[in-house]
């Protein structure tokens, strides 16, 4: 009886944790660049009364065994990467990448991170940096009398600083991939980084093998359904409210158990 109570224990803190994960892709449904997550579990240990082919009499084996299953545990959240709607912003700052790849930034700490989401501006010294100043690497300036700034697809940058100028490339957008793109660590702040997980950082330019291309003046949109999202919290609920139910009815056996005379 008390077994059937830390069993279903389990089965309501994994619950609690899905529905922790299922509430953070909600609330992100509208940040650009992001990637949602999925709780993944396994069940514990089990306690062997009769091992499976275990003899039961002359030339006959136990055809199951007696196992008996002890809960459940998070055995991983993993991100989904898949691409995100465009969000067509018509600025052109804004870059998303259409397929495979990360922008490279450097933080304050002086470490690269890498990030999905390509909305740029430009700091007091006009390098693009990204939402939370993070300059793009390699730096990008761009100059104080730039009247006009392209992004080609390949990730070239180039300016124009007058009406009848001819444009300047003044750089190349790179970007990064990765072997294992969920084992990345996420940062917060639309930021990744590298892990033993994950593999090492591979550098290329964009629409070379392996590597998406980018497009100017649109953002990539979270790739949340918020339609699934919704399914995924009923069940989550409904699971822990039967879980619930189990610890009243092993509550409810155990108070018979008590009550014998």
């Amino acid at each position: 009886m008390i077994k059937s109570l830390n069993t279903a224990a389990t089965g309501m803190q994994a619950q609690q944790t899905n529905m922790d994960v299922i509430s953070n892709n909600i609330a992100n449904v509208s940040t650009s660049g992001f990637k949602k997550s999925r709780a993944e579990f396994e069940d514990l240990m089990y306690e062997t009364v009769k091992e499976p082919g275990a003899t039961t009499g002359l030339n006959a084996v136990s055809p199951t065994g007696v196992q008996t299953g002890l809960g459940v545990k998070t055995a991983a959240i993993q991100k989904d990467f898949a691409l995100g709607a465009p969000k067509i912003t018509r600025n052109p700052l804004d870059v998303q990448i259409e397929g495979r790849g990360f922008f490279p930034v450097q933080t304050p700490e002086g470490q690269i991170a890498y990030t999905r989401n390509g909305a740029f501006k430009k700091d007091p010294q006009g390098r693009l940096v990204d939402q939370n100043g993070n300059p793009l690497q390699p730096e990008i300036v761009v100059p104080p009398n730039t009247s006009g700034i392209s992004i080609a697809e390949n990730g070239e940058v180039a300016i124009i600083l007058g009406v009848n100028s001819e444009p300047q490339t003044i750089g190349q957008i790179q970007l990064v991939n990765f072997v294992n793109p969920p084992g990345l660590k996420s940062l917060g702040k639309n930021l990744f980084m590298p892990s033993r997980a994950s593999g090492a950082p591979i550098q290329g330019l964009p629409g070379q093998e392996n590597f998406g291309t980018l497009a100017q003046g649109q953002l990539e949109g979270s790739n949340v359904n918020i339609v699934d999202e919704m399914v995924n919290m009923i069940s989550a609920q409904r699971a822990y409210e039967t879980n619930s139910k189990v610890i009243q009815a092993a509550d409810q056996m155990l108070q018979y158990v008590n009550s014998l005379r």
